[in-house]
Protein backbone atom coordinates (compact mmCIF):
# COMPACT_ATOMS: atom_id res chain seq x y z
CA UNK A 1 0.00 0.00 0.00
CA UNK A 2 1.32 3.43 -1.11
CA UNK A 3 0.54 6.46 1.30
CA UNK A 4 0.11 10.06 -0.94
CA UNK A 5 3.80 10.83 -0.45
CA UNK A 6 4.79 7.53 -2.24
CA UNK A 7 6.06 5.65 1.01
CA UNK A 8 5.31 2.07 1.77
CA UNK A 9 2.46 2.33 5.11
CA UNK A 10 3.46 -0.25 7.93
CA UNK A 11 1.11 -2.75 8.17
CA UNK A 12 1.08 -5.58 10.23
CA UNK A 13 0.67 -9.48 9.96
CA UNK A 14 -1.53 -11.40 12.33
CA UNK A 15 -1.14 -15.12 12.51
CA UNK A 16 -4.47 -16.77 14.38
CA UNK A 17 -4.34 -20.39 15.72
CA UNK A 18 -7.89 -21.65 16.64
CA UNK A 19 -8.20 -25.13 18.65
CA UNK A 20 -10.33 -27.35 20.08
CA UNK A 21 -13.38 -29.69 20.12
CA UNK A 22 -14.66 -29.32 16.69
CA UNK A 23 -18.28 -28.11 15.93
CA UNK A 24 -20.70 -26.60 13.37
CA UNK A 25 -19.85 -22.63 13.61
CA UNK A 26 -16.34 -21.79 15.00
CA UNK A 27 -15.28 -20.97 11.59
CA UNK A 28 -18.34 -18.70 10.73
CA UNK A 29 -17.74 -16.87 14.16
CA UNK A 30 -13.94 -16.42 13.67
CA UNK A 31 -14.32 -14.68 10.46
CA UNK A 32 -17.82 -12.91 11.71
CA UNK A 33 -15.34 -11.91 14.25
CA UNK A 34 -12.52 -10.27 11.97
CA UNK A 35 -15.22 -8.90 9.15
CA UNK A 36 -15.98 -5.11 10.92
CA UNK A 37 -12.23 -4.52 10.23
CA UNK A 38 -10.10 -3.70 6.91
CA UNK A 39 -8.53 -7.04 6.80
CA UNK A 40 -6.96 -9.13 4.31
CA UNK A 41 -6.57 -13.05 4.52
CA UNK A 42 -3.54 -13.93 3.17
CA UNK A 43 -3.90 -17.25 4.18
CA UNK A 44 -5.38 -20.20 5.97
CA UNK A 45 -5.16 -23.86 6.61
CA UNK A 46 -7.99 -25.90 8.68
CA UNK A 47 -7.41 -29.68 9.92
CA UNK A 48 -9.58 -31.92 11.49
CA UNK A 49 -8.00 -34.70 13.67
CA UNK A 50 -10.02 -37.10 15.92
CA UNK A 51 -12.92 -34.49 16.41
CA UNK A 52 -10.28 -31.74 17.37
CA UNK A 53 -10.16 -28.86 14.94
CA UNK A 54 -7.02 -26.72 14.73
CA UNK A 55 -7.46 -23.55 12.20
CA UNK A 56 -4.36 -20.93 11.31
CA UNK A 57 -5.80 -17.55 9.92
CA UNK A 58 -2.52 -15.45 8.35
CA UNK A 59 -4.30 -11.88 8.13
CA UNK A 60 -2.78 -8.50 7.03
CA UNK A 61 -4.41 -5.41 8.98
CA UNK A 62 -3.77 -2.01 10.40
CA UNK A 63 -1.38 -1.51 13.13
CA UNK A 64 -4.42 0.76 15.04
CA UNK A 65 -6.35 -2.40 14.84
CA UNK A 66 -4.15 -4.71 16.43
CA UNK A 67 -5.46 -4.51 20.00
CA UNK A 68 -9.30 -4.15 19.68
CA UNK A 69 -9.21 -7.52 17.04
CA UNK A 70 -7.12 -9.23 19.86
CA UNK A 71 -9.49 -8.37 22.65
CA UNK A 72 -12.50 -9.39 20.22
CA UNK A 73 -10.91 -12.63 19.59
CA UNK A 74 -10.97 -13.28 23.26
CA UNK A 75 -14.18 -12.79 23.84
CA UNK A 76 -15.11 -14.81 20.81
CA UNK A 77 -13.19 -18.03 21.85
CA UNK A 78 -15.24 -17.63 25.18
CA UNK A 79 -18.09 -17.61 23.33
CA UNK A 80 -17.49 -20.47 21.16
CA UNK A 81 -15.75 -22.59 23.64
CA UNK A 82 -11.87 -22.97 21.74
CA UNK A 83 -8.75 -21.58 22.51
CA UNK A 84 -7.11 -18.99 20.17
CA UNK A 85 -4.10 -17.76 20.04
CA UNK A 86 -2.54 -14.67 18.26
CA UNK A 87 0.97 -13.06 16.98
CA UNK A 88 1.23 -9.34 15.27
CA UNK A 89 4.00 -8.07 14.12
CA UNK A 90 5.52 -5.05 11.58
CA UNK A 91 5.79 -5.81 7.96
CA UNK A 92 6.08 -4.32 4.64
CA UNK A 93 4.98 -7.49 2.83
CA UNK A 94 1.18 -7.24 2.09
CA UNK A 95 1.48 -10.81 0.07
CA UNK A 96 2.64 -14.28 0.54
CA UNK A 97 5.31 -15.02 -2.55
CA UNK A 98 4.57 -18.98 -3.83
CA UNK A 99 7.23 -21.08 -3.15
CA UNK A 100 8.59 -22.54 -6.22
CA UNK A 101 9.89 -25.55 -7.41
CA UNK A 102 8.14 -27.41 -4.84
CA UNK A 103 8.76 -31.33 -4.45
CA UNK A 104 6.27 -33.56 -3.03
CA UNK A 105 7.37 -36.60 -0.80
CA UNK A 106 4.60 -39.42 0.05
CA UNK A 107 5.76 -41.64 2.80
CA UNK A 108 3.78 -44.82 2.99
CA UNK A 109 3.97 -47.59 5.88
CA UNK A 110 1.96 -50.24 7.48
CA UNK A 111 3.15 -49.10 11.03
CA UNK A 112 4.49 -45.46 10.94
CA UNK A 113 7.08 -44.74 13.63
CA UNK A 114 8.03 -41.13 15.01
CA UNK A 115 11.63 -42.42 14.58
CA UNK A 116 11.18 -42.84 10.68
CA UNK A 117 9.29 -39.06 10.27
CA UNK A 118 12.01 -37.72 12.15
CA UNK A 119 14.98 -39.23 10.26
CA UNK A 120 13.13 -38.01 7.26
CA UNK A 121 12.47 -34.66 8.54
CA UNK A 122 16.13 -34.80 8.88
CA UNK A 123 17.24 -35.40 5.41
CA UNK A 124 14.98 -32.97 4.34
CA UNK A 125 16.81 -30.47 6.17
CA UNK A 126 20.23 -31.79 5.68
CA UNK A 127 19.53 -31.28 1.82
CA UNK A 128 18.45 -27.53 1.90
CA UNK A 129 15.07 -28.51 2.39
CA UNK A 130 12.25 -26.92 4.42
CA UNK A 131 8.73 -28.96 4.78
CA UNK A 132 5.56 -26.30 3.85
CA UNK A 133 2.62 -28.95 4.36
CA UNK A 134 1.55 -32.15 6.14
CA UNK A 135 -0.93 -34.36 5.80
CA UNK A 136 -2.28 -38.03 5.31
CA UNK A 137 -3.66 -39.31 2.22
CA UNK A 138 -4.29 -42.72 3.61
CA UNK A 139 -5.18 -44.56 7.29
CA UNK A 140 -5.90 -47.56 5.43
CA UNK A 141 -5.18 -50.38 4.59
CA UNK A 142 -2.00 -48.53 5.28
CA UNK A 143 -0.56 -45.22 6.59
CA UNK A 144 0.29 -42.46 3.88
CA UNK A 145 1.31 -39.30 4.47
CA UNK A 146 2.29 -36.26 1.86
CA UNK A 147 4.89 -33.98 2.96
CA UNK A 148 5.39 -30.72 0.24
CA UNK A 149 9.03 -29.15 0.27
CA UNK A 150 10.45 -25.95 -0.56
CA UNK A 151 14.24 -25.92 -1.04
CA UNK A 152 15.51 -29.10 -2.14
CA UNK A 153 16.73 -30.58 -5.21
CA UNK A 154 15.14 -33.77 -6.66
CA UNK A 155 17.95 -35.42 -7.83
CA UNK A 156 19.59 -35.29 -4.51
CA UNK A 157 17.13 -35.62 -1.70
CA UNK A 158 15.34 -38.63 -3.81
CA UNK A 159 18.51 -41.01 -3.21
CA UNK A 160 18.78 -39.45 0.29
CA UNK A 161 15.29 -40.70 1.12
CA UNK A 162 15.50 -43.52 -0.23
CA UNK A 163 18.38 -44.95 1.94
CA UNK A 164 15.94 -43.82 4.65
CA UNK A 165 13.01 -45.64 3.86
CA UNK A 166 14.64 -48.48 3.57
CA UNK A 167 16.57 -47.90 7.11
CA UNK A 168 13.27 -47.94 8.60
CA UNK A 169 11.10 -50.30 6.34
CA UNK A 170 9.06 -47.32 4.77
CA UNK A 171 8.20 -46.75 1.31
CA UNK A 172 8.83 -43.26 0.11
CA UNK A 173 8.61 -41.21 -2.83
CA UNK A 174 9.43 -37.96 -4.25
CA UNK A 175 8.40 -36.16 -7.21
CA UNK A 176 8.45 -32.87 -8.31
CA UNK A 177 5.29 -30.47 -7.96
CA UNK A 178 3.42 -27.96 -10.24
CA UNK A 179 0.93 -28.10 -13.14
CA UNK A 180 2.69 -31.70 -15.10
CA UNK A 181 1.90 -33.35 -11.72
CA UNK A 182 -1.44 -33.25 -12.78
CA UNK A 183 -1.06 -33.83 -16.36
CA UNK A 184 -2.07 -37.37 -18.06
CA UNK A 185 0.50 -40.38 -17.92
CA UNK A 186 1.54 -43.76 -19.11
CA UNK A 187 1.16 -46.14 -16.14
CA UNK A 188 3.10 -49.73 -17.31
CA UNK A 189 3.09 -52.60 -14.95
CA UNK A 190 5.07 -55.55 -15.08
CA UNK A 191 2.03 -58.47 -15.03
CA UNK A 192 3.34 -61.91 -13.24
CA UNK A 193 3.84 -61.04 -9.76
CA UNK A 194 2.73 -57.64 -9.67
CA UNK A 195 -0.69 -56.92 -11.43
CA UNK A 196 -1.04 -61.18 -10.66
CA UNK A 197 0.24 -63.12 -7.26
CA UNK A 198 1.42 -66.03 -9.90
CA UNK A 199 4.08 -67.06 -12.45
CA UNK A 200 1.93 -68.07 -15.20
CA UNK A 201 5.55 -70.24 -16.39
CA UNK A 202 5.05 -71.95 -13.13
CA UNK A 203 1.37 -72.67 -13.38
CA UNK A 204 1.95 -73.96 -16.95
CA UNK A 205 4.80 -75.92 -15.54
CA UNK A 206 2.62 -77.84 -13.01
CA UNK A 207 -0.36 -78.93 -15.94
CA UNK A 208 2.87 -80.07 -17.68
CA UNK A 209 4.46 -81.93 -14.70
CA UNK A 210 7.97 -80.10 -14.85
CA UNK A 211 7.41 -77.99 -12.13
CA UNK A 212 11.11 -78.89 -10.53
CA UNK A 213 12.76 -78.40 -14.06
CA UNK A 214 11.54 -74.79 -14.65
CA UNK A 215 12.67 -74.20 -11.17
CA UNK A 216 16.06 -75.26 -11.78
CA UNK A 217 16.55 -73.00 -15.33
CA UNK A 218 14.95 -70.27 -13.16
CA UNK A 219 17.46 -70.54 -10.21
CA UNK A 220 20.09 -71.06 -12.83
CA UNK A 221 18.99 -67.89 -14.34
CA UNK A 222 19.03 -66.08 -11.06
CA UNK A 223 23.04 -66.97 -10.78
CA UNK A 224 23.59 -65.76 -13.80
CA UNK A 225 24.03 -68.48 -16.21
CA UNK A 226 21.73 -68.01 -18.51
CA UNK A 227 20.00 -64.67 -19.74
CA UNK A 228 16.10 -64.12 -19.72
CA UNK A 229 16.03 -64.88 -23.39
CA UNK A 230 17.73 -68.57 -23.05
CA UNK A 231 16.18 -69.21 -19.44
CA UNK A 232 12.60 -68.76 -21.33
CA UNK A 233 13.15 -70.62 -24.30
CA UNK A 234 14.36 -73.67 -22.13
CA UNK A 235 11.41 -73.78 -19.93
CA UNK A 236 9.39 -73.29 -23.21
CA UNK A 237 10.49 -76.13 -24.50
CA UNK A 238 9.12 -78.45 -21.77
CA UNK A 239 5.88 -77.17 -22.27
CA UNK A 240 6.08 -79.10 -25.41
CA UNK A 241 2.65 -81.42 -26.20
CA UNK A 242 0.43 -79.44 -24.05
CA UNK A 243 -3.12 -79.10 -25.35
CA UNK A 244 -3.78 -75.83 -25.97
CA UNK A 245 -6.78 -75.59 -23.76
CA UNK A 246 -4.45 -75.61 -20.87
CA UNK A 247 -4.26 -72.10 -21.43
CA UNK A 248 -7.86 -71.31 -21.00
CA UNK A 249 -7.47 -73.53 -17.90
CA UNK A 250 -4.03 -71.60 -16.31
CA UNK A 251 -6.06 -68.26 -16.87
CA UNK A 252 -9.00 -69.41 -14.85
CA UNK A 253 -6.78 -69.84 -12.23
CA UNK A 254 -5.02 -66.31 -11.90
CA UNK A 255 -5.78 -64.19 -9.13
CA UNK A 256 -5.26 -60.31 -9.47
CA UNK A 257 -3.71 -58.73 -6.63
CA UNK A 258 -4.97 -56.94 -4.13
CA UNK A 259 -6.11 -53.85 -5.46
CA UNK A 260 -5.16 -54.38 -8.77
CA UNK A 261 -8.53 -53.82 -10.06
CA UNK A 262 -8.94 -50.37 -7.71
CA UNK A 263 -5.90 -49.33 -9.34
CA UNK A 264 -6.59 -50.01 -13.16
CA UNK A 265 -10.11 -48.69 -12.73
CA UNK A 266 -9.13 -45.28 -10.77
CA UNK A 267 -6.55 -44.52 -13.65
CA UNK A 268 -8.46 -44.86 -16.17
CA UNK A 269 -11.35 -42.93 -14.51
CA UNK A 270 -8.52 -39.97 -14.15
CA UNK A 271 -8.13 -40.28 -18.05
CA UNK A 272 -4.47 -41.99 -17.66
CA UNK A 273 -3.43 -44.54 -19.89
CA UNK A 274 -2.47 -48.36 -18.86
CA UNK A 275 0.06 -51.04 -20.49
CA UNK A 276 0.89 -54.44 -19.65
CA UNK A 277 4.40 -55.82 -20.61
CA UNK A 278 4.77 -59.26 -19.88
CA UNK A 279 8.07 -61.31 -19.95
CA UNK A 280 4.77 -64.53 -19.94
CA UNK A 281 2.70 -65.46 -22.58
CA UNK A 282 -0.27 -63.48 -24.53
CA UNK A 283 -3.17 -65.91 -24.53
CA UNK A 284 -3.12 -66.30 -21.01
CA UNK A 285 -2.79 -62.23 -20.21
CA UNK A 286 -5.44 -60.90 -22.96
CA UNK A 287 -8.21 -61.95 -21.32
CA UNK A 288 -7.13 -59.78 -18.25
CA UNK A 289 -6.11 -57.06 -20.82
CA UNK A 290 -10.25 -57.03 -21.65
CA UNK A 291 -11.51 -57.07 -18.71
CA UNK A 292 -9.78 -54.96 -16.72
CA UNK A 293 -9.97 -52.42 -20.05
CA UNK A 294 -6.58 -51.71 -20.20
CA UNK A 295 -5.52 -49.94 -23.05
CA UNK A 296 -2.18 -51.90 -24.42
CA UNK A 297 -0.41 -55.25 -23.77
CA UNK A 298 2.84 -56.44 -25.11
CA UNK A 299 3.75 -59.83 -23.90
CA UNK A 300 5.56 -63.31 -25.47
CA UNK A 301 3.76 -65.66 -28.22
CA UNK A 302 3.74 -69.66 -27.62
CA UNK A 303 4.24 -71.52 -31.20
CA UNK A 304 0.82 -74.00 -31.53
CA UNK A 305 0.15 -76.29 -33.87
CA UNK A 306 -2.58 -79.10 -34.10
CA UNK A 307 -3.96 -77.67 -31.08
CA UNK A 308 -0.82 -78.20 -29.15
CA UNK A 309 2.29 -76.03 -27.56
CA UNK A 310 4.86 -77.14 -30.13
CA UNK A 311 7.80 -75.94 -26.96
CA UNK A 312 8.77 -72.92 -29.29
CA UNK A 313 8.34 -69.53 -29.05
CA UNK A 314 7.21 -67.40 -32.15
CA UNK A 315 7.66 -63.14 -32.58
CA UNK A 316 9.92 -61.02 -30.60
CA UNK A 317 11.44 -61.93 -27.21
CA UNK A 318 10.13 -59.49 -24.41
CA UNK A 319 12.74 -59.41 -22.29
CA UNK A 320 14.45 -56.40 -20.15
CA UNK A 321 14.99 -54.38 -23.34
CA UNK A 322 11.83 -55.25 -24.85
CA UNK A 323 9.71 -54.15 -22.21
CA UNK A 324 11.53 -50.13 -22.04
CA UNK A 325 11.34 -50.44 -25.82
CA UNK A 326 7.65 -51.04 -25.24
CA UNK A 327 7.25 -48.24 -22.80
CA UNK A 328 8.65 -46.24 -24.98
CA UNK A 329 6.78 -46.68 -27.97
CA UNK A 330 3.49 -46.74 -26.07
CA UNK A 331 4.46 -43.55 -24.39
CA UNK A 332 4.74 -41.83 -27.92
CA UNK A 333 1.74 -43.31 -29.13
CA UNK A 334 -0.06 -40.60 -26.94
CA UNK A 335 2.17 -38.16 -27.25
CA UNK A 336 3.31 -38.65 -23.52
CA UNK A 337 6.70 -37.73 -22.20
CA UNK A 338 9.12 -39.58 -21.00
CA UNK A 339 8.90 -37.55 -17.69
CA UNK A 340 5.24 -38.74 -17.40
CA UNK A 341 5.46 -42.51 -17.21
CA UNK A 342 5.35 -44.63 -14.29
CA UNK A 343 6.68 -48.15 -14.59
CA UNK A 344 5.99 -50.77 -12.01
CA UNK A 345 7.36 -54.37 -11.42
CA UNK A 346 9.10 -56.49 -9.33
CA UNK A 347 12.11 -58.53 -10.96
CA UNK A 348 14.85 -57.82 -12.77
CA UNK A 349 13.54 -58.25 -16.14
CA UNK A 350 11.61 -55.21 -14.93
CA UNK A 351 15.35 -52.56 -14.48
CA UNK A 352 15.31 -51.22 -18.03
CA UNK A 353 11.94 -49.70 -18.30
CA UNK A 354 12.22 -49.04 -14.63
CA UNK A 355 15.62 -47.05 -15.41
CA UNK A 356 13.91 -45.53 -18.47
CA UNK A 357 10.53 -44.26 -16.84
CA UNK A 358 9.92 -40.64 -15.21
CA UNK A 359 8.97 -42.44 -11.55
CA UNK A 360 10.23 -46.12 -11.36
CA UNK A 361 8.30 -48.47 -8.91
CA UNK A 362 9.42 -51.94 -7.16
CA UNK A 363 6.42 -53.58 -6.30
CA UNK A 364 7.31 -56.17 -3.41
CA UNK A 365 10.59 -56.59 -5.29
CA UNK A 366 13.93 -58.11 -5.10
CA UNK A 367 16.57 -55.97 -3.31
CA UNK A 368 18.26 -55.37 -6.53
CA UNK A 369 15.23 -54.25 -8.44
CA UNK A 370 14.27 -51.82 -4.84
CA UNK A 371 17.64 -49.90 -5.10
CA UNK A 372 17.46 -49.67 -9.00
CA UNK A 373 13.43 -48.09 -8.42
CA UNK A 374 12.84 -44.19 -7.61
CA UNK A 375 10.11 -45.64 -5.21
CA UNK A 376 9.01 -49.05 -3.84
CA UNK A 377 5.62 -50.23 -2.38
CA UNK A 378 6.37 -53.00 0.51
CA UNK A 379 2.61 -53.59 1.69
CA UNK A 380 0.83 -56.11 -0.82
CA UNK A 381 -1.38 -53.42 -1.98
CA UNK A 382 -1.51 -52.75 -5.76
CA UNK A 383 -3.73 -49.52 -5.14
CA UNK A 384 -1.12 -47.88 -2.92
CA UNK A 385 0.50 -46.81 -6.20
CA UNK A 386 -1.61 -44.31 -5.85
CA UNK A 387 -0.84 -42.61 -2.93
CA UNK A 388 2.92 -42.33 -4.62
CA UNK A 389 0.89 -40.10 -7.57
CA UNK A 390 -0.70 -37.80 -4.96
CA UNK A 391 -4.06 -39.46 -4.82
CA UNK A 392 -5.88 -40.07 -1.25
CA UNK A 393 -7.92 -42.76 -0.04
CA UNK A 394 -10.87 -40.44 0.29
CA UNK A 395 -10.41 -39.68 -3.16
CA UNK A 396 -10.03 -43.60 -4.66
CA UNK A 397 -12.79 -44.32 -2.91
CA UNK A 398 -14.70 -41.68 -4.51
CA UNK A 399 -13.96 -42.79 -8.05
Amino acid sequence: MQTTSGEAEQQFTGLILVSGVDSPGITEALFETLSPFAVGILDIEQVVIRGRLILTVLISLSPAHAKTIEADLEECATKIGVDIATAFESSDQSTIAAKKSLLHVVVLSQTLKPAAIAAIASQIADNGGNIERIHRTASYPLTAIELTVSGADLSNLRPALALTGNEFSVDIAVSPGGLMRFAKKLIVMDVDSTLIQQEVIELLGAKAGVQAEIAKITESAMRGELDFEASLRARVALLKDLPESVLTEVQSEITLTPGARTLVRTLNKLGHHIALVSGGFEPVIAPLVSELGIGHMRANNLEIADGKLTGNLVGPIIDRAGKATALKEFASAHNIELEQTIAIGDGANDLDMIAVAGMGIAFNAKPAVKAAADSSVSAPYLDSVLYLMGISREEVEEA
